[in-house]
Formats: structure tokens, sequence, C-alpha cells
């Protein structure tokens, strides 16, 4: 059976042989990197105006620009990675822990709690999912923990069907009947042995449910029902800057954007990446 160091080296050589899945595997902790650091390493306090440098397209001492109150857009748009990134990974973690538990749940029992999960998933996914966010934080509020509930709502469905087909999957295999054999409770099996073999097709959903909930936080912010002004925030930053592309100032909304559309792709294309290190085709 291959040791830790072998599996590891495994997979390094599947994600060098894409090159872009190897790029967002760079670009991912780079940018968790700058958002942690965001507050320190930031030129300019992020809502400071100075209304002496308005509106100043990207040069030397303003790599991105100024906005309409002279704040440094440069230092935004990293301050704001930081709060995407947060509620991101909080809404991710949530729903990935919540679904993982029900799936599996319904999974190893069957019978009428896996018919009824399986039913009430799917009449969830009928909806439009950013409709049901939408509504969510239209009646929580406009504030960050109405916004991870939302997001994490959002990304359930995926995780309980992801995690109920995995371990209806394991549930028939010969570990499982020897860890029943040897006077397990079936809570032990799931937490202990259906849910940790599952795991590396549920990260792959992880980096994915990352880029959709990003993608989610910054949508329900441009349209007026997540983070508000003055809160430096990718989705604010686009809605405001759109207002000005026409008159030339495209650095305001260019550079949120960008960094909004990086990130959501790199996080789908290192999903890719892991999905092909998993993959049984590829282990060679």
């Amino acid at each position: 059976m291959p040791n830790l160091a072998d599996r590891a080296g495994r997979a390094w050589r599947v994600l060098a042989r894409n090159k872009v899945s190897l790029a967002a595997l760079v670009f991912v902790p780079g940018l968790a990197a700058l958002a942690v650091l965001a507050p320190w390493i930031v030129p300019y306090d992020p809502n400071a105006t100075d209304l002496d440098h308005v509106l100043q397209g990207p040069a030397g001492l303003h790599w991105f620009g100024t906005d309409q109150v002279g704040r440094d857009v440069f230092s935004r748009v990293l301050v704001a990675a930081r709060l995407d990134l947060s509620i991101a990974a909080s809404a991710v973690m949530l729903s990935f822990a919540v679904g993982t538990v029900i799936g599996g749940a319904a999974a190893l029992f069957g019978g009428l709690p896996d018919r009824l999960i399986g039913r009430l998933t799917d009449v969830l996914m009928t909806f439009p999912l950013f409709v049901v966010a939408m509504a969510m934080v239209a009646a929580l509020g406009n504030s960050i923990q109405s916004i991870v509930l939302a997001s994490a709502l959002v990304n359930l469905p995926f995780f309980v069907r992801l995690a109920r087909s995995e371990i209806g999957v394991l549930r028939a295999q010969q570990f499982v009947e020897a860890a029943r054999a040897g006077g397990n409770t079936e809570l032990h099996i799931l937490f202990g042995f259906m849910i940790p073999n599952a795991l590396p097709t549920l990260t792959v959903q992880v980096s994915t449910g990352l880029g959709w909930a990003v993608l989610n936080a910054a949508s329900l912010s441009f349209i007026g029902l997540g983070i508000r002004p003055p809160t430096a925030e990718w989705g604010i930053m686009v809605a405001e800057g759109a207002a000005n592309i026409l008159s030339g100032f495209w650095w305001l909304a260019i550079f949120p954007a960008l960094a909004l559309t990086l990130t959501v792709l790199c996080f789908n294309l290192l999903g890719d990446g892991l999905r092909d290190v998993i993959d049984v085709r590829t282990r060679r």
C-alpha cells in the first residue's frame, strides 16, 4: 500500500501534467496568503478618502488607481479578498460538514430516511439556488452571517448528494462488513471509516464550492443584498465601478472584476486538478 510520500509524489506528477491546474494550485494559496496579510501589507487605508487624488488612473503611487473619493483601489481589492474568501470558506465548511453528515447517514441507514433526504434534496435543487440565497438574505438582513447561511444553503444539496452517493458505494465494501463484525457501532463506522474514505471526492466539491460561494457573495453585494458600502468587497466595487466605466474610469470595475474572475476560475481549475488526482485512470 503506498505511503503518504508516494501519494504526494503521484499527486504532484498528475498536477504537473496540467499546467493550468498547477497554476491554479499556486494562485489559490498565494491569494489566501495575501488575504490573510492584507491589513498589514496594503499601502493605504482602504477606507481613507483623499479628495486631492480623486479618480486617478493606475500609476506608480496607486497601482490600480483611485476611486470617486480618492480611496486606493489596490488596497481595497486586497482587503476585499480577505472578506470574500472568509465568507466563502465559512459557507463551504458549514455546507460540507452538514451535507456530509446528512448524506452519509442517509446512505448508511437507507430505507425511509434515505428516500426522504433524496427527495428533499431534489426539491431544493429544482429552485434557482441564487434566488433562494436572495430570499434568505432579504429575510435575514444584510449581514455577513446571513450571507454565509445563504451561501451554505446553496452549496448544501451538492454535498448531500455527493456524500450520499459515495457512502452508498462504500456501504457494500468488505471493510465496512469487517468493521461491523468487529463490534463497531454504525456511527463509528460512518465517521471512522466511511467519511474518511469519501473525503478525496468531497474535497473536489469543496474546491468547486469555494468558487461558487465567492461568486455568490459578490453577486449578492452587486445587486444590493449583500455587504453594504463603504466596506471593501468585490461585488460592491464592481457595482460602483460599472456606473463610471462609460465615463472612461475603467479601472474602478476592471480590477475587482479581474480579481473575482481569476479567483472563481482558479478554484474551479483546482477542483479539476484534484479530480484528476483521485481518478484511478491517472494513477500511473
